[in-house]
């Protein structure tokens, strides 16, 4: 049997983040489980952390062609058997281009396919209502791309409830943190006036400026790090997470992380909202009410900071969070898409 070949188009940057890039490079872990190739084409730029993802995986990084034609003669050049398609800015033809190329395709969507003509879609959003007119969708949280290390990390049962007087808080909000929450939800969170020790990750050098000037209160400390490789290890052993609402969610429920999270950019919107209706993480609201000023601004802070307290002082609140999260992203997502992927290939199966 010949070695199924996969291309990942899809970039990551300091304004981008890196959210298409981690969960790609989940599926193309499994792929290479599977014993097929795997190639990311596409821009990694200004973010060190990503491509040193994909050095530590020996995948190579080409450069990503944009059009239908672009897509089709790079498919070509490299014996392509699967293009996978995550992005919000490629024309969307290049899905159909690839079809009638004889290339399976997968598109990577979040609630809109933008005219995409895929054989496949995915869109890993808790309770999707993302509809198709061909081919076929893979929807809902059981098709969660998750890293290797965020699958070895899961636990095998969700938190029981833990007193902590001093609670540890982890907050996070994608690789660059491109919109800069951290700052703004750090000043929320000290302003609790509970004891915590707050650990952020800070993705680049302004966000850092920024957080240098947020001052800890009594019994609180703060301590920034840089993107990391042990962020798994961090979510285990944090005891409330405040993170973005993207694809770092089902990185939390999947571990079983009580976590609040936040709306920082409109695509987020539908995706927060359900999860926060259903139970799986507690609601803080939209960044740009957080950080506005005048009085508007002043409540929203003032709202998020009770949910925050209340989570801080409520180990059954805690509990119960994780209780749901654990429960809804169960890790194997990604072996459920790449079995939908390779069943739609004609003939070829990955060689071991």
């Amino acid at each position: 049997m010949s070695t199924v070949r996969v291309g990942l188009r899809c970039d990551a940057g300091p304004r981008r983040g890196v959210g298409h890039l981690v969960r790609s490079l989940a599926l193309g872990e499994e792929f290479r489980v599977r014993g097929a190739r795997v190639e990311m084409f596409g821009a990694v730029e200004g973010v060190a952390w990503a491509a040193d993802q994909l050095a530590a995986r020996g995948v190579p990084l080409r450069p990503g062609p944009d059009t239908p034609a672009e897509l089709v003669a790079a498919a070509r050049r490299h014996a392509l058997d699967v293009m996978v398609l995550d992005s919000y800015e490629l024309d969307p033809a290049g899905a159909g281009a690839l079809r009638a190329a004889g290339v399976i395709t997968l598109a990577v969507v979040d609630g809109d396919t933008r005219g995409q003509d895929a054989d496949l879609y995915l869109d890993q959003n808790f309770a999707t209502t993302t509809v198709v007119t061909t081919g076929r969708l893979l929807a809902g949280s059981a098709y969660a791309l998750l890293r290797d290390s965020v699958v070895a990390a899961r636990p095998p049962a969700p938190r029981p409830p833990a007193a902590v007087g001093r609670p540890r808080v982890l907050a996070f909000f994608g690789g660059t943190d491109a919109v800069g929450a951290a700052p703004v939800l750090a000043r929320v969170l000290l302003s609790t006036g509970h004891p915590m020790d707050l650990t952020v990750v800070v993705g680049r050098p302004a966000v850092e400026a920024q957080l240098a000037t947020v001052r800890p209160g009594r019994g609180q400390s703060l301590c920034a790090v840089p993107p990391t490789d042990e962020l798994p290890a961090l979510i285990t052993e944090a005891d409330l997470v405040v993170s973005a609402a993207g694809t770092s969610t089902w990185e939390l429920c999947c571990l079983g992380a009580p976590a609040a999270l936040v709306c920082v950019v409109d695509n987020q919107r539908e995706s927060y909202r359900r999860v926060v209706a259903h139970g799986l993480v507690a609601g803080l609201g939209e960044l740009p009410e957080l950080a506005g000023a005048g009085m508007a601004g002043r409540a929203a802070r003032a709202a998020a900071a009770r949910t925050l307290h209340g989570l801080l002082t409520s180990p059954a609140r805690r509990a119960a969070l994780s209780a749901r999260a654990w429960a809804a992203v169960d890790g194997r997502g990604r072996a459920r898409v790449a079995d939908a992927v390779l069943a739609a290939l004609p003939s070829a199966t990955p060689s071991n």
